[in-house]
């Protein structure tokens, strides 16, 4: 009788050990549920955070910069007016720009879709009325410079950028060159047509600013300028201004009568083409001008 209570009691505390064990092992699956539920909602958090705080909740959400406008240190004739947008850069269609001199008009096309960057910069400094009352202050028999308001060759906007729409080089010759551009071989050079508009910069890599040439005569210079127009008016303005010479009567330096840029705007629409706008020549009957390269002194970058 005393064994089979025994019995009884031996089963009935098994049991209750299973119980126990049983309820412990859900309790454990419990928390764990219950913590994998929590981390699953600081995640889900995390997430919207950063969403939030990327624009991804916004009407407009955040873009990625279509042009790499670096800033430059103030001093050497830099102009801050800040840096042109560089979310929804136009890369079509074509604008107009008109340079307003003392001895005339001078129009022309700008391209966004083989430049949008120079483009681009080039509306934002015009809409900052960045080039008006501003000198040209070099003059060869082949291009005019212009686009440094401090006149001293080495000014500019508070910011720099790349080159786009270089022209490719010409092939090699077997004759000398007679070219005064530095640091150039034949190999390295590009036909820059009557009727181009291209950037200066200086020998620093990525040093576009606002300085620019308008060429009125076929010349060859280093590919290395970046072209983003085309003259379609005024080139007999040019033409004047590059037979009056230089104020020293050199081959190369300010003009003898000063140049100046009353107003310089870039709008929308395409400009009138009455005017034939000049075609590239590709085989010039008489030798390019041979004036050195353009150039434009850059402050130092800065990130």
């Amino acid at each position: 009788m005393a064994s089979s209570k025994s019995r009884q009691r031996a089963l009935a505390r098994a049991k209750a050990e299973r119980q126990i064990a049983r309820r412990a092992a859900a309790a454990r699956r419990r928390r764990q549920w219950q913590a994998g539920i929590g981390s699953a909602v600081v995640l889900a958090l995390l997430v919207l955070l950063v969403i939030w705080k990327t624009g991804g909740f916004s009407s407009t959400p955040a873009r990625v910069a279509d042009c790499a406008y670096t800033s430059v240190d103030a001093g050497n004739g830099v102009t801050d007016v800040g840096k042109p947008p560089t979310n929804d850069v136009v890369k079509n269609g074509v604008k107009t720009m008109t340079i307003s001199l003392g001895q005339g008009t001078v129009t022309a096309k700008l391209d966004p879709a083989k430049a949008p960057c120079t483009v681009n910069s080039f509306t934002y400094l015009a809409s900052k009325n960045f080039f008006n009352n501003t000198p040209c202050h070099r003059v060869t028999d082949a291009i005019l410079q212009c686009g440094d308001p401090s006149g001293t060759s080495t000014g500019g906007p508070a910011y720099r950028f790349p080159n786009e729409n270089v022209p490719s080089p010409l092939a090699p010759s077997a004759e000398p060159s007679t070219d005064a551009a530095p640091s150039a071989a034949a190999g390295d050079k590009a036909l820059y047509p009557k009727g181009t508009i291209a950037m200066a910069h200086s020998a620093q890599p990525d040093s576009n600013g606002s300085q620019f040439f308008l060429v009125f005569k076929d010349v060859q210079y280093p590919a290395d300028y970046t072209i983003f127009g085309t003259i379609t008016g005024g080139l007999d303005v040019l033409e004047k201004i590059g037979q009056t010479g230089t104020a020293d009567g050199s081959a190369d330096g300010k003009p003898k009568e000063d140049v100046k840029i009353s107003s310089l705007t870039v709008t929308d629409t395409a400009p009138d083409d009455s005017q034939p706008t000049p075609a590239p020549s590709t085989a010039p009957s008489t030798a390019p001008g041979t004036s050195a390269a353009p150039s434009a002194g850059t402050p130092s970058s800065k990130s």
